[in-house]
């Protein structure tokens, strides 16, 4: 089982973020929605990794939360309010969010699978892709997401297609797809629990 604890970043100088998070949906695998633990912190609680992977990338790379990913067992039943769960998962990401506070990615995953540091790696290497592109390589990156091609893109940017390539190349969007699924693929492993 996951648990993600995530808080907030300099909550004393900007605005409360956390009823952004709280309103943004229900990702895939959410088993407990997010929460308000105390103050500027929110935890939810997932059972698959492919939602997870996706949040705690989107919240880390921000700049305006730190996130802890807990993974282990949890006691069941699993009450219906998220910050009523206990076991090894959330102790685990109470750990994990405090080392986050503490280290330039802002996330940390703890464990008791040595894959948990694999995981954990995986998600660092994509945060310093995501964290390194510019405004124009974001843009560029977004719009090959929706599914125009490059050319189609460079028009709407107004540059050439040979620009909109540069802007890829050096946005490393080439990359991202397959960081997020080693991440996730490594999220799963270190939850079944195999050991090296």
């Amino acid at each position: 089982m996951y648990v993600l604890t995530a808080d907030q970043r300099g909550s004393r100088t900007g605005r409360d973020l956390v009823p952004d998070i709280l309103a943004d949906g229900s990702p895939s695998g959410l088993l407990r929605p997010f929460e308000r633990t105390a103050g500027d912190e929110v935890q939810a609680v997932f059972d698959s990794p492919a939602g997870l992977a996706l949040v705690a990338i989107d919240l880390a790379s921000s700049g305006d939360w730190s996130v802890g990913i807990g993974i282990g067992d949890i006691e069941t039943p699993l009450p219906p309010s998220t910050r009523a769960g206990r076991g090894a998962a959330f102790i685990d990401a109470r750990t994990a969010v405090e080392d986050a506070k503490r280290n330039r990615w802002h996330l940390c995953i703890v464990g008791e699978s040595s894959w948990c540091a694999s995981a954990q790696t995986a998600a660092r290497l994509l945060l310093d892709v995501l964290t390194d592109r510019t405004d124009a390589g974001h843009e560029a990156v977004s719009l090959v997401a929706q599914g125009l091609t490059q050319s189609a893109a460079a028009t709407r940017l107004g540059i050439s297609p040979q620009a909109m390539s540069l802007r890829l190349q050096h946005a490393r969007w080439d990359i991202e797809p397959s960081a997020r699924a080693l991440f996730t693929d490594l999220l799963t492993v270190a939850n079944i629990g195999v050991d090296a």
